[in-house]
This record gives structure tokens, C-alpha cells and sequence, in this order.
């Protein structure tokens, strides 16, 4: 029986294709190296066998369990807009298509929450929350293409994560199809355990999102705008760092460095001239004509020229410096009720002019926001032009960006021409987005000349101590380098998806290769003596045996404390023991989504083997694997040590939900909670 015959047997009703328009239109995402393909008219690789439509859950779970059973590589898809080669068919690959799966049920408005199907498109289902008085808080630059369902599985970030937090952070339960057709229903609690940080970020490899009940908050009544320019990248940054841990949290706070600012002022004068009738201003977002050009064709050959000598432009622009391009921009937005966001917007300004800011009124803000999301659309006249172009996200704590920044950027810049902003920052830390742009003479020497500035610039940012990414994901384009952060994490995740995946047919080669490579084994540092306190991240490393009352003494000194409950949580429980029964007395992380608890640790596993997951303020790497040990009690190993988040005197201000923190652990739920522990004890 044939392939198409035999799928038509056994999902009757489902909707499929094995057109070829189809069969081309599903064969890839918008991974750049695939543009590369494209432009020399390689359309036809990686062709999916059957594209197939399911309208319900039930009927996921048929497909799902279909290729289980038949050994059938399958591949959810959303909208197709993820940047990382998470969809790379063959001709045996049938693609789930999710987007008949958009319904969603009444808002909750005591919580509030609404359930929503994993397919439904990003700016429709903001805009019917809008209708409604409501937001999700959750703005990715790719929302008019992509999908809950695809923001769930890359632990995708917003425009307005200082205020509404990551993607992970509005999740209150998701029900999930897994690797043989089980239909999983997950629950977050706020104390554990929790296996809901263990499908958020896995990309389509532990199982198939088919629903979400997110968090929702009012639609905020006002805003306050401002910009602010600093004489360098670094005095904007420390601006950034002092405000979220003074407990500011605006929704949106982009920072520029020197030459992405000059950029945006000579569009900025474009618009003043077209505005005054002195010519046509570009469409936005679209490359100026190179100076001298009499068409496009003129301009393409300037831009590829240019873009062959990646680092003299490089060198040219670090020796004009600020003090030519005139400093870096930073964009801050605040939302709330008029009264908030005018004190806080205040507050922000006032440390800004104490780090030598220059006031630019309101009009960058405003203009950003109304470009929003016009930055997705700029690739394709670069690779119209016989160039490419990409963009690489990291982070890493407040004390290591300055070195993660000149690593990456000195990294790409051998191969590529670079540029950088800030755009989500966190008390702890913040990520850094690098958008690179080169060329070559032909196809083969573009592509060589892309793997190697990624290579590079990946390498770069694990020795850095950052992470590889924060909110794209890994796909393909970062999973050589993915052991590199994890180590033993990474047969930890090939463990789980032992447990959720048992037939290996879920997108099989995205995030990690499909079987475990051997991870070099290097002994973890031994825990700190006494608790070690990083003053600019305000993370305080201390030994899994440490008790809570050693931490609190040794910040006591420096105006901080971990804020905990003290009824709740006694001095004299470790930090070993406190994480094993969910952290009682912590702050409450729906209160303020901003924050975190831990922003890494090691652990000993109950095999011996030793686990570490460096410190950061959000990675998307996989899966979360802090959930195996918070409020498990122990069952996956012992943590041996943590960064925690210390806290000074000003706190955010909160953002009511009535949600519950611990809903109870049903048995379905307890069953896949005990197949987890058992697989993550094993790995060795």
C-alpha cells in the first residue's frame, strides 16, 4: 500500500494534501540559511510526504498515534515563522498543521484566563482580547505569522517582557498530545511540582501542543513614553540593570548601540523631509539606495560590496565611535493606570540623567511603537540583493554582558557586518539581539561564510557564560553547539523524550540529534564555601547544604535579603531541602512575571552524575530542567547549588491574578510526573 493510501485508510476525514505547491510551501520555516536555498532556486528540497489539517485534539492524537505506530517522522507546524531550521522534512514526513485548532472558550475575567487552541494566530487572538478589555501581554515581533502553539514550544519572548514576563510566565496549564497518541493535560503550580517547563521550549520533540489556559490582564488604560540618549552602549545598559532592580518594570525597554541609533535618526530625517514634500520617503523597513546608485540593481552591487569586507566596516564603525554616531538610544515604554505609569516613567528618568542621558522626548518611543512589528519584513531585500542577513539573541547576568557582548561581537564581526540592541531586560540580567548581514560571490561561499560566523559566534557566547539563546529557540541552527550549555543536560532531555516520545517519530533531528552524543564529563566546581554574592546581578551563589539563614545573613550587609516568608520557610532549611518542597515562603512568581527564583544550579542526579545549568536571566534551550527538582522532594537528585535571586528594598508593583498557585495533582497527571522522575534518575 502506498504512503498516501495508507494515511487516507487510517485518518478518514482529516484533511490532506501531497500537492506539490503544498509539499513546497511546508518543506522549511524562515531559517535564513534556507533563504540562501531559495535564492539560487533550490525550492524543491525537504519536501514533507503529506501535509495533513486536523480540526480537533482527537484527532491530533490519531495522526500522532498513526506515525507512532507506523515509525513516520512527524513535525508540528504552526505558521511557519520560526528563524532556527525547526522544520526540515523528508519525503516520509507528514506535517501536522495546527491552524484549524483556533478556537477558544469565554475569557475567565475573575482570573483572568482564557483557554485557547494551540493554532490560533497571534494578532487575531490579540485583538479579540482587546475587544473584550483585555491583553496577553505577549507581543513577539512575529505575531501577525505566528501561533500560541508555536510561542509555547519556542519559549517565545514579547516586545513587553519587562512587564508581562516570557511566554513560560502567562502558561497556566496546556494540554498536550505526546509521542504515542496520549492526550496529557499539565498544570503549573507555583511550589511544583510542575512538568509544564518541560513542554514549554521543546520544540515540537516531547509532544504536540493542542491548547493553553494563559494568564490574561486588563488592557492597560494609558501610557508613558521616553527616550533617552546615553554617550555609550555600556552607560545605557547600566541604566537598564538599575532600573528593574529598583523595581521598575516598563513594558518595553530597547536599547541601541551607536550605530543602530544612527540608523534610526537618518530614517528619522527621511520622514521629516518626506513629511515636508522634499522626496518620497522608503517604505518602511526597506534598505536606503546605496549614495550614488541610479537603481536597484546599482545599489545591490554597492551592498554586496560592502558586505565582502565585513571587518573593515566593522573597524570603521568602532573608530568613529560614540562620541561620532552620537551615543546609544534608549526606548522605554510604561503601561498602566496615567497615575503609574507618569511616577514610574519619572523614576526612570531620573536614573537615566544620573547615567548621563540626554533627554529625547517622546517621538522615538511613539514611532517605535507604531513600527512595531515592521522589522520581521526587512530580510528579503538583503537577500534580493545577493546578501543575507540573520539575527542571534543571548543573554547572560548583568556582570558577564560586557564580556558576552565584545565576544559575540568580535566573533561574528570576522565574517559578518555587525550590529546590536538590548531589548529584554530582567533584575538579574538581560539578552543581547545581534543582527548581521554578509555576502559572497557565490551561493556555497555564502553558506560556508554563514555556518562560520555562527560557529564562531555561538562558541563565543558559551565561553562568555552566556546562553545560546533567549527566546528563539534551537532548532537546528544551534543544536551543534546545545551540549556545550547543557552537558549532562542534554541526555537529560533524550531521556524525557524517552518517556513522552518512546517511538522517536516526533520532529526527530530539531533541538538535539537524535540520539545522545557523548558529553565530555568534566568535573563540577565544588559548591561555595559561604554564600558569594554577584552585586550586579544580585544573584548570591550558595551550596545546596547552605541554610537559608547563612544566605540571609551574608546579604544582610548589603541592604538585601531573598524575600522570603519566614513562617514559611525556616532559617534553618537548606537550600537543598527549601528547593525539594517547592520553595515555601518564595515570592510569588505570578505576582511579579518579571523574576525568577533560580537563575541556575547544579545538581548530583540519584545515578551520581553530575548536572550544572549556568546562570542567566532566561534561556530557550529546551526544556526547563529546574521543574525536575522544584517540589519533587528530592525523588530526581539533590541540588548542590544555586543562584538565587537577592532583592533590595524596592519591589515591583504587583500584578493581581487570582489563579490558583497550586491546583491538586490528579492521578494522570501523577502517572507522567513518576515516568519523568524515573527516566532522569537513570541518566548517567
Amino acid at each position: 500500500m502506498s504512503f498516501e493510501a495508507a494515511i487516507a485508510r487510517a485518518l478518514p476525514g482529516i484533511p490532506r494534501s501531497t500537492s506539490p505547491v503544498d509539499q513546497i510551501a511546508y518543506a522549511r520555516d524562515l531559517w535564513p540559511r534556507h533563504h540562501l536555498a531559495v535564492t539560487e532556486g533550490r525550492i524543491a528540497e525537504h519536501r514533507p510526504g503529506m501535509i495533513v489539517w486536523p480540526g480537533s485534539t482527537e484527532e491530533v492524537a490519531q495522526v500522532v498515534r498513526f506515525c507512532a505506530d507506523e515509525g513516520l517522522p512527524l513535525v508540528p507546524y504552526g505558521a511557519g515563522s520560526g528563524v532556527c531550521g525547526g522544520v526540515l522534512p523528508d519525503d516520509r514526513t507528514v506535517v501536522l498543521d495546527l491552524k484549524r485548532l483556533s478556537r477558544r472558550r469565554a475569557i475567565d475575567r475573575q482570573a483572568p484566563s482564557v483557554e485557547v487552541e494551540a493554532g490560533a494566530l497571534g494578532i487575531r487572538f490579540e485583538e479579540e482580547l482587546n475587544a473584550e478589555g483585555f491583553t496577553l501581554g505577549h507581543f513577539p515581533s512575529s505575531i501577525l505569522c505566528s501561533t500560541v502553539g508555536g510561542w509555547v514550544a519556542a519559549r517565545s519572548a514579547g516586545q513587553c517582557s519587562g512587564r508581562y514576563g516570557k511566554i513560560e510566565d502567562m502558561v497556566a496549564s496546556l494540554e498536550c498530545v505526546v509521542g504515542r497518541g496520549e492526550v496529557v493535560r499539565l498544570h503549573r503550580r507555583a511550589h511544583g511540582p510542575d512538568l509544564t517547563p518541560l513542554l514549554i521550549g521543546s520544540e515540537g520533540v516531547l509532544g504536540v501542543v493542542t491548547a493553553a489556559t494563559l494568564r490574561l490582564h486588563p488592557a492597560p488604560p494609558a501610557r508613558a513614553f521616553a527616550a533617552f540618549s546615553f554617550p555609550t552602549l555600556e552607560a545605557g545598559w547600566d541604566a537598564m540593570r538599575e532600573m528593574f532592580q529598583a523595581g521598575l518594570r516598563p513594558a518595553v525597554s530597547r536599547l541601541y548601540d551607536p550605530f543602530d541609533s544612527f540608523m534610526a535618526r537618518l530614517g528619522a530625517v527621511r520622514r521629516q523631509r518626506a513629511h515636508a514634500g522634499a522626496g518620497d520617503e522608503p517604505a518602511e523597513g526597506a534598505p536606503a539606495r546605496a549614495h550614488g546608485a541610479r537603481g536597484p540593481g546599482a545599489g545591490a552591487a554597492v551592498l554586496r560590496g560592502l558586505l565582502r569586507a565585513p571587518g573593515l566596516l566593522n573597524q570603521v564603525v568602532d573608530a568613529v565611535g560614540s562620541r561620532v554616531l552620537r551615543g546609544a538610544t534608549l526606548i522605554l515604554i510604561f503601561e498602566g493606570t496615567a497615575r503609574a505609569s507618569a511616577e514610574d516613567l519619572a523614576r526612570a528618568a531620573a536614573i537615566a540623567e544620573r547615567g548621563g542621558a540626554r533627554p529625547l522626548g517622546e517621538e522615538p518611543a511613539r514611532h517605535w511603537l507604531a513600527h512595531r512589528y515592521s522589522v520581521s519584513y526587512r530580510q528579503a531585500p538583503v537577500f534580493m540583493a545577493g546578501a543575507f542577513s540573520d539575527t542571534m539573541e543571548v543573554a547572560a547576568p548583568w556582570s558577564r554582558l560586557d564580556a558576552l557582548y565584545r565576544a559575540v561581537r568580535a566573533a561574528l564581526g570576522r565574517h559578518v557586518f555587525v550590529m546590536a540592541h538590548l531589548s529584554h531586560a530582567y533584575p538579574d540580567g538581560c539578552s543581547i539581539y545581534f543582527t548581521f548581514a554578509g555576502s559572497a560571490p557565490s551561493v556555497a561561499a555564502a553558506e560556508a561564510k554563514y555556518d562560520a560566523a555562527w560557529r564562531a559566534a555561538l562558541d563565543a557566547a558559551i565561553d562568555a557564560g552566556g546562553t545560546l539563546s533567549h527566546h528563539h529557540g534551537v532548532g537546528r541552527s544551534k543544536a551543534p553547539r546545545l551540549g556545550a550549555e547543557l552537558g549532562l543536560g542534554a541526555d537529560v532531555v533524550h531521556a524525557l523524550r524517552g518517556v513522552f516520545d518512546p517511538a522517536g517519530v516526533l520532529n526527530p533531528g530539531n533541538l538535539l540529534p537524535r540520539e545522545a552524543a557523548p558529553a565530555a564529563r568534566r568535573p563540577l566546581p565544588p559548591p561555595p564555601a559561604s554564600p558569594a554574592l554577584d552585586r550586579d546581578a544580585l544573584l548570591v551563589h550558595a551550596a545546596g547544604a547552605a541554610r537559608l539563614g547563612d544566605v540571609e545573613r551574608a546579604l544582610a550587609p548589603h541592604g538585601l535579603t531573598l524575600g522570603l516568608d519566614a513562617g514559611a520557610a525556616p532559617p534553618e532549611l537548606t537550600i537543598d531541602a527549601w528547593i525539594a518542597a517547592g520553595a515555601p515562603g518564595a515570592p510569588d512568581p505570578w505576582s511579579d512575571p518579571v523574576d525568577h527564583l533560580v537563575a541556575g544550579f547544579t545538581a548530583r542526579l540519584a545515578s551520581g552524575a553530575e548536572l550544572a545549568v549556568r546562570p542567566a536571566p532566561r534561556r530557550a534551550v529546551g526544556p526547563d530542567l529546574f521543574a525536575l527538582f522544584l517540589g519533587v522532594n528530592g525523588r530526581v537528585g539533590e541540588i548542590t547549588s544555586a543562584h538565587l535571586r537577592a532583592h533590595g528594598a524596592s519591589r515591583p508593583r504587583a500584578l493581581p491574578t487570582s489563579l490558583p498557585r497550586q491546583p491538586p495533582l490528579g492521578d494522570a497527571e501523577a502517572a507522567w510526573l513518576d515516568a519523568v522522575v524515573g527516566a532522569a534518575r537513570g541518566v548517567r
